[in-house]
């Protein structure tokens, strides 16, 4: 008589409950209280702001801490990084109506060049948009895999907005006051950081060109 197997079945393990995703969660949390706080207390919006923007730091320590990397980790991320900045960018444009077009010129390449790139990163197989090969992009390389580098860029990108929001208030407009010289001083960074989606946008219109290329010369040689 064959023996019956006492083999276990594993548990099912629930993603969402990841502590990195759990994280990701209180960001969310923390970036919509800023929001509510943006129109009239500057003090509470940059606070909670700022808790949120350095969680995103801790959330990826937390996934390689703990094997707990994901898919959903990682979109819950962008998605998250790419709406808080959206809306500081559209408060900003409303405090900054001079510059509005510079402020939506902004939201719309932080959005597309990630989207883009987040897209031809799947399209071509990687399992991470952060997995970027140095023969495709040399800048992205670095970018993404020197975790001092992207945190670097990313804090001063973020610091340099608050600042600018904090000088939207008359308390902190006067000439030489501390917003003034953060502002001044994450400003090349700033910079920086947007000719870096340009190069991220133009680097993955060009894959998924050479994707489609592929593609069609595939069709075409089933069709000889």
């Amino acid at each position: 008589m064959a023996s019956k197997s006492n083999d276990v079945v594993p548990k099912p393990e629930n993603i969402f409950m990841f502590i990195p995703n759990l994280i990701g969660y209180s960001r969310v949390v923390l970036a919509g209280a800023s929001l509510y706080f943006m129109s009239y207390h500057p003090h509470y919006c940059t606070l909670l702001y700022g808790i949120s923007c350095l969680l995103d730091a801790l959330d990826g320590y937390a996934a390689r801490r703990f094997n707990q990397a994901t898919k959903f980790g990682a979109v819950l991320d962008m998605v998250t990084d790419r709406c808080t900045t959206a809306c500081l960018l559209c408060f900003l444009s409303s405090a900054y109506t001079k510059w509005a077009i510079l402020f939506q010129g902004l939201i719309s390449l932080d959005l597309a060049s990630h989207y883009m790139h987040m897209y031809a990163s799947l399209d071509r197989g990687a399992t991470s948009h952060k997995k970027v090969e140095k023969k495709r992009s040399r800048i992205l390389n670095l970018y993404y895999s020197n975790n001092v580098v992207l945190f670097t860029f990313c804090a001063a990108n973020e610091i340099f907005f608050l600042a600018m929001y904090l000088l939207s208030f008359p308390q902190f407009q006067e000439a030489g006051s501390w917003p003034w010289v953060v502002a001044a001083i994450t400003f090349p960074v700033c910079a920086a950081k947007q000719w870096i989606n340009v190069v991220q946008m133009v680097k993955a219109a060009v894959s998924l060109g050479e994707g489609d290329a592929e593609n069609r010369a595939k069709a075409a040689k089933k069709l000889q």
